[in-house]
């Protein structure tokens, strides 16, 4: 079966730089994905976009290039609730991998003792209005309550602007929380301004994790991580840095390899691990946001 990328798509970077920046040993990528490949694992009929292919072998030698120890694979959109891609991935890795599955409301307990069997550790609820129709919250409440014996978590993904009416409704779910890319803020405004001081006074009180990934989706000014930029995304780097610096204990990393539905430019990600020391300022910091914490949330057999 063949597929014909979204016009405009923009491909994962081939080449990317060996980082100057050496990442703590069992440094963990905390959110990246899969794509297909399309002919062995077919994309959703309901897909709102349609990827190039990013193999797990191809993940794996990024991992390896950048110096990366472990992965945490998140489902991807495009596949929808089919997680076969993403759970062969994980089984792949051999221990190596963990996984974050897409799955619908009529899901079985068995289907979920499977999945996390194979490593899978939670699910994704998506509020992004352009990559889903609909989160219905009656549905993700039957969700969330089939997997909290498990001890998985929810990763939740939405709009800074959608928190107000969100917020409820997160503290409401019986698992923990993982947020997803710093919860989207507006970077031409002030860290200090209300929309993400709202942000951090949630993230206080429902005790959520929070992902300090995607400064390339969430820059306004750059500059990008290309041409040897170790200094890239500078509007994000006050936003980034308060989340470590408030939270140290519960902020993860990620590259986002293969950086879905970008349109402005594809980074280099060995210039997004020479970011890493802009919003982590200490080798403490470092080690708890690469190392500590998620082998804490998602390898806590081996941190005990």
């Amino acid at each position: 079966m063949s597929f014909t990328k979204s016009e405009g798509w923009l491909d994962w970077y081939a080449d990317p730089s060996t980082p100057r920046f050496t990442l703590p040993a069992g440094a963990v990528d905390a959110h990246c994905h899969v794509f297909g490949p399309g002919d062995e694992y077919p994309y959703a009929p309901e897909r709102k976009y349609t990827p190039c292919d990013a193999s797990r072998t191809q993940l794996f030698a990024l991992r390896d290039h950048l110096g990366v120890s472990r992965n945490v694979i998140v489902q991807a959109t495009c596949h929808g609730a089919d997680n076969r891609a993403m759970v062969d991935a994980v089984r792949a890795a051999d221990g190596r991998a963990r996984g974050i599955a897409t799955v619908r409301p009529d899901v079985t307990g068995a289907q979920l003792r499977e999945l996390d069997a194979a490593g899978v550790r939670g699910v994704r609820f998506n509020f992004l209005r352009r990559l889903v129709d609909a989160s219905p919250k009656d549905d993700l409440a039957a969700i969330a309550a089939k997997i909290a014996p498990l001890g998985w978590h929810i990763v939740i993904y939405f709009e800074a602007a959608d928190l107000p009416e969100l917020a409820d409704f997160f503290a409401s779910l019986p698992t923990p929380l993982v947020v997803d890319h710093l919860g989207r803020p507006d970077v031409t405004a002030p860290p200090e301004g209300p929309e993400f001081t709202g942000f951090l006074r949630f993230a206080e009180r429902t005790d959520v994790w929070v992902k300090v990934s995607c400064p390339e989706r969430l820059s306004v000014s750059g500059p990008p991580a290309l041409h040897g930029e170790r200094d890239a995304y500078r509007d994000v780097v006050p936003f980034a840095r308060t989340v470590v610096e408030e939270f140290p204990d519960r902020v993860l990393w990620g590259t986002d390899w293969p950086h879905p539905n970008l349109t402005g430019h594809m980074p280099d990600d060995g210039l997004l691990v020479d970011h890493i020391p802009h919003i982590a300022p200490t080798a403490e910091l470092r080690q708890r946001l690469l190392v500590t914490n998620p082998m804490r949330l998602y390898w806590p057999d081996e941190t005990s």
